[in-house]
């Protein structure tokens, strides 16, 4: 919308994360230096923490990306992974063809497969994003993970990246064990003020401005205390402020834009979100035109472009390579409601019939998880999911976080072994694998799903 008004060659203040914007200052730098120390010198379990949007994800992405490339790195983004799906992703990710093993022989055979990396001189890191929302029993197959050993050597590292909470966690008696073993820790705290006018510059320069400052001192002072220094909301206050001088014609932002957009974002009315996933924001200016800092993480839906949504299905929809498993039920009658609404409550009612059939080993793609809150954001995105897949192999479920928050999830198939899926999520169009869907049992949904009986 702003851009060439501005000279940039892209849009500045996303809140996903783009390693090419990643900000060394306030001790960013000299935190990723020293994980990437920790890594390479074998220093077993490292934690990093932050509050809600001070970036570590962004910190997790520039380390994937700097780290040698002998490294073999693993993400992990779903925090609510069980001890056994742990296992299966990481075995996933290094591609170690394990079908349906049971834990003990998929923990041997990780063995095997580290140490033969370990001989040819590589090495392996686990990337654990929102860990502080992981299951207490998921946490200690972490643990039990990182005594994996050949001689004096580590065979894995893992990092874990989590809300202050997770500290709190590990403060517990029972979870003493773990908490030991974590040789390093690093804490993301806020920008402070003086640090929030050297974060703008830096995104502007970034994204090709080429101008003078852009943000009055006023401006920031009023941006650093609505956002409390984290960056995620100072990209999404900056980012309504530009279109806020834009829309006056205007090549300055002063103190009018910047309250025009915290009354806008209204952070300060906001309840604290717990579990912190990242949210999708957006909104409209006090001037009327809608807010262009929009963005997520993969929990979070996100909405074509105009132009994937029309083509034709039958251009879109990826080749039916992957059957489905031959105890699966009769696939459900397809069916195309005339409404977003329409299409969320048909298949909301489907699903639980179809996955309650299905063996506890059943492999599926989970392609989103939201509040339940936002059920309008996900019924547009299941639309755009059923333009691109058959809407009878689409499955909403019902689920929560540990704090209880209610959720729906949506998945994409039924496999019967996890290479068929994993084939399957390779053929998903580019708007459905932005948000990094993962390979869960069907055993694991029903679990969450009967918590909710």
């Amino acid at each position: 919308m702003y851009l060439e008004h501005y000279g940039l060659t892209e849009p500045p203040f996303r809140i996903t994360p783009h390693t090419e914007f990643f900000y060394q200052g306030a001790n960013r730098g000299a935190t990723l230096e020293a994980l990437q120390y920790a890594i390479l010198h074998g220093e077993g379990l490292v934690k990093v923490t932050g509050e809600v949007g001070a970036g570590k994800t962004m910190l997790c992405r520039v380390l994937m990306e700097r780290l040698p490339a002998n490294i073999d790195t693993v993400y992990l983004a779903n925090p609510s992974l069980s001890k056994d799906e742990i296992l299966l992703a990481i075995a996933d990710d290094l591609h170690l063809d394990l079908g349906n093993a049971r834990a003990k022989v998929l923990i041997r055979a990780l063995q095997e497969a580290l140490i033969a990396r370990y001989a040819e001189g590589r090495q392996v890191v686990v990337l654990i994003d929102e860990a502080h929302a992981m299951p207490e029993e998921s946490l200690e197959e972490v643990r039990l993970l990182s005594n994996l050993e050949h001689g004096h050597h580590k065979l894995m590292q893992i990092v874990l990246f989590g809300q202050p909470e997770l500290n709190d966690k590990l403060a517990a008696q029972h979870m003493r064990q773990l908490r030991e073993r974590i040789t390093h820790g690093f804490e993301l705290a806020p920008l402070r003020q003086t640090d929030v006018g050297d974060y703008l510059m830096f995104r502007l320069r970034a994204a090709g401005y080429k101008g003078p400052d852009i943000f009055t001192a006023k401006a920031v002072q009023l941006i650093s205390a609505e956002s409390e220094g984290l960056t995620r909301r100072i990209n999404i206050l900056a980012d309504k402020c530009l279109i806020a001088s834009f829309a006056a014609g205007r090549h300055q932002v002063d103190q009018a834009e910047a309250r025009a957009a915290i009354k806008d974002s209204g952070f300060r009315h906001r309840r604290p979100l717990r579990l912190g996933w990242p949210l999708a924001s957006t909104g409209l200016v006090s001037l009327g035109l809608i807010a262009g800092a929009t963005g997520g993480h993969w929990l979070t839906p996100q909405v074509a472009p105009p132009a994937h949504t029309t083509q034709p299905a039958a251009q879109t929809r990826p080749a039916p390579a992957i059957t489905p498993p031959a105890a699966a039920p009769t696939p459900l009658p397809a069916s195309q409601p005339a409404t977003a609404d329409a299409l969320f409550d048909t298949r909301l009612t489907q699903s639980r019939s179809a996955l309650n059939q299905q063996p506890a080993g059943t492999y599926t793609i989970l392609l989103s998880v939201t509040p339940k809150q936002r059920r309008a954001e996900l019924a547009d995105f299941l639309g755009q999911a059923a333009r691109k897949l058959p809407a009878d192999s689409l499955y909403l479920y019902p689920t929560t976080t540990r704090e209880g928050t209610p959720h729906y999830g949506l998945a994409y198939g039924l496999f019967t072994d996890q290479r068929a899926a994993a084939q399957a999520l390779a053929q998903l169009p580019p708007n459905l694998q932005r948000n990094q869907p993962i390979l869960r049992t069907v055993g694991g949904i029903r679990e969450e799903m009967w918590k909710q009986q």
